[in-house]
């Protein structure tokens, strides 16, 4: 009996220290982190959560491994997408922009037109970021791929280029406008170019 009642009171004094202490602690670190900028705080929660190495290091690791796969396919002399999307505009940063103002991609197809072309632009810039969408091992694909740059006239700062397939077009478009060139942002959508014979009157109508 006599050395029972100890033991039990010394077990509760045990786990009512770290019950209470720990959140003391965590309370003074709080209040001095609060004053040096808050930083224990995310951390202390972290590690509270058991969510530490689950909160971003996975799908940071998860994207590299896509961007990689992506890029092992494309040639070298080609963009990778790595750098299409680190000089690609934000939605924000694209609505500041009048070019952007009532932007619309327009009709799926195997053809994207290209505007706000900065005028040092030459066709193989075109070629580089446009190209990582060509199978260049493929003699159809590598014929179907076409560059027109227009130079002069009141077209001047666009271009079409002709893709593989839509599958192709609609990648391109979508990873592709707003990306700054030589210091402006591309305007990519589908071209509006001859469609088949029943499509074709509807285009004049809607024209």
């Amino acid at each position: 009996d006599v050395f029972e009642q100890p033991q039990h009171i010394g077990h509760k004094k045990i786990e009512f220290h770290i019950s209470t202490e720990i959140p003391a602690v965590l309370q003074i670190n709080l209040e001095k982190e609060e004053k040096n900028g808050k930083n224990l705080y995310a951390s202390t929660e972290e590690i509270n959560n058991t969510g530490f190495g689950r909160i971003f290091p996975a799908p940071s690791s998860n994207d590299k491994m896509e961007t990689e796969e992506e890029d092992d396919e494309i040639p070298s002399e080609f963009i990778s997408r790595k750098d299409l999307e680190k000089n690609r505009l934000s939605r924000e940063e694209m609505e500041k922009f009048s070019v952007f103002k009532n932007y619309e991609p327009g009709d799926p197809n195997c053809r994207i037109y290209v505007k706000n072309l900065a005028k040092q632009v030459q066709e193989k810039d075109l070629k580089f970021i446009f190209g990582r969408y060509v199978d260049f091992q493929s003699e159809v694909e590598r014929n179907m791929f076409d560059i027109r740059l227009m130079k002069e006239g009141r077209m001047k700062g666009q271009a079409f280029i002709g893709l593989p397939n839509e599958k192709a077009a609609a990648k391109a478009l979508k990873e592709a406008n707003g990306y700054v060139l030589f210091e402006k942002p591309m305007v990519v959508q589908f071209a509006r170019s001859a469609r088949p014979k029943q499509d074709a009157n509807e285009g004049k109508r809607k024209k």
